[in-house]
């Protein structure tokens, strides 16, 4: 996709089509009243008689424009006239993407940021501008024979007047970053287990570092693994022939002494939940498990896009979770690599195992904070639907940064309590913990194990079961939450 920033006059640029606001009270947006101005009258005209009312997220594609140099214009509503929700500023450019992808429309001019926003400036407007637009764009079409995409767009245009050109400038390139990063961590979780093993998301990674000198990539393997005692996260891949790997992705922005920020995500390329296997309808979609490995790479391809001043670790624990001869089996008891030892209750909660261990790994490196990401549980779905992820954490100050973070980039979160009653349901008779916690609060008794191996750092933890991807006719990758962590690193960045 090509992006430029446009400060010439209206009528004198050349796009295919030009974007513009209208209010329910027929009050034009600052650029519709100069577009209007230039075509004698013309959006006025369409207002007066009703073609538009100006509802938040209404279109109207005007085709033919006479005797002038516009080609089409799109007339979007934006509710009242007043400032507009940060929400529904998204929706009003989701529905303005939504139209124009359906046409042979290949240059657009999107004016929408002459928009005012509650708490929103130049630069996070020209950045929703890209986010939004690109994520409406993309689809996977690796592997269908025909290729014919959804979308004929390859400009965009962000219209502004001079003053604002640094501000604009600077939201395009954090736009645009978040937007590559979203790209990859969608185009990663939509491949299908067969090709996204361990070892291709290892490559993948690989690949990054080779892009980006700022990323240095290492691999542990299992046999690194065993030294370490990682007895957890060995476990869920002794039931799969593809061997186990532990990604470290190290970015150094930052000075020397800067200790880091540590994220970590869960890469099980394909869960079938073991011997305690999972039903059959819908378990193709659980090949969206490894969306918090897929995340880290994201993030991190942003993070080195827009150089930010920080260091970054990313830790990225990728196995399959397979029924085998050789698979955990409820009852066996586990060492972790911190010494506790954990009772296997349920096989299909594999994905603490594999964090647990890494959480302990985590502690190496020194950081500042910690902050995992997994599509951990069921119940966070069933809690909390897909409109926020699930959020708990040991740290108050960390889980309201992040908090801050979800509301800046509409990225939302939930906080969830993770109070020491919860600890009581992982007592096991055998053990020093059991895996699972039985049906009751799911969600929090997942991260109250976590918890157990994060007590020497600030630590948050994000389920994302619910919000990593769709499901139904629209399924696949949603490439959350790579806009709500690059927002936390932007405000850590520049805090």
């Amino acid at each position: 996709m090509n992006y430029a920033i446009e400060t010439a006059p209206l009528e004198s640029l050349q796009y295919d089509c030009l974007i513009v606001g209208v209010y329910q009270d027929q009050h034009l947006s600052a650029s519709a009243k100069l577009v209007n101005d230039s075509t004698k009258g013309l959006i006025n005209k369409i207002v007066d008689r009703g073609d538009i009312n100006g509802k938040n997220g209404e279109t109207l594609l005007v085709n033919a424009i006479p005797d002038n140099s516009i080609e089409r214009i799109l007339l979007v509503g934006l509710g009242e006239n007043k400032p507009l929700s940060r929400k529904n500023y998204r929706k009003s450019l989701l529905a303005t993407i939504n139209t124009l992808k359906k046409t042979n429309i290949k240059s657009i001019l999107c004016c929408l940021t002459d928009c005012e926003v509650i708490d929103a400036n130049q630069q996070w407007k020209s950045r929703q501008i890209i986010e939004v637009f690109n994520d409406a764009i993309y689809q996977f079409t690796a592997y269908k024979s025909n290729k014919e995409v959804n979308s004929k767009i390859e400009k965009i245009g962000i219209f502004c007047p001079e003053t604002d050109l640094n501000s604009t400038q600077s939201g395009l390139t954090q736009g645009r970053a978040i937007a590559d990063g979203m790209n990859l961590t969608k185009l990663l979780s939509d491949l299908p287990g067969n090709i996204c093993t361990p070892t291709y998301l290892a490559e993948q990674a690989l690949e990054l570092g080779e892009k980006y000198p700022s990323i240095d990539i290492s691999i542990l393997e299992e046999n690194d693994m065993e030294k370490l005692n990682m007895g957890a996260l060995l476990s869920v891949s002794r039931g799969s022939r593809q061997p186990a790997k532990l990604i470290t992705l190290n970015y150094q922005g930052g000075k020397k002494s800067d200790r880091p920020i540590v994220l970590i995500g869960k890469g099980l390329t394909f869960d079938a939940g073991g011997i305690s296997l999972k039903q059959a309808p819908g378990m193709d979609e659980m090949k969206y498990d490894m969306c918090g490995g897929a995340t880290v790479l994201g993030v991190f391809l942003a993070a080195a896009q827009m150089q930010l001043p920080l260091n970054i670790v990313g830790l990225i624990p990728s196995s399959e979770n397979m029924p085998d001869g050789d698979a955990n089996k409820p009852g066996d008891i586990l060492t972790s690599m911190s010494g506790k030892t954990i009772e296997v209750l349920n096989t299909d909660a594999e994905g603490r195992l594999l964090l647990c261990d890494t959480l302990t790994y985590a502690e190496r490196f020194n950081p500042d904070v910690v902050i995992d990401m997994a599509t951990l549980t069921g119940a966070c779905l069933v809690a909390l639907g897909r409109v926020p992820s699930g959020l708990l954490g040991n740290n108050d100050t960390l889980c309201n940064d992040l908090l801050t973070a979800g509301e800046i980039s509409n990225d939302s979160l939930w906080r969830l309590p993770l109070w020491e009653e919860y600890q009581e349901q992982l007592k096991s008779n055998f053990a020093d913990l059991a895996n699972v916690g039985g049906k009751d609060a799911g969600t929090i008794t997942a991260a109250c194990f976590l918890s157990q191996f994060a007590e020497n750092f600030h630590w948050a933890h994000l389920d994302i079961a619910g919000t990593a991807w769709r499901t139904g006719t629209n399924k696949g990758a949603t490439g959350r939450p790579v806009p709500l962590l690059c927002q936390y690193l932007i405000n850590r960045a520049h805090g």
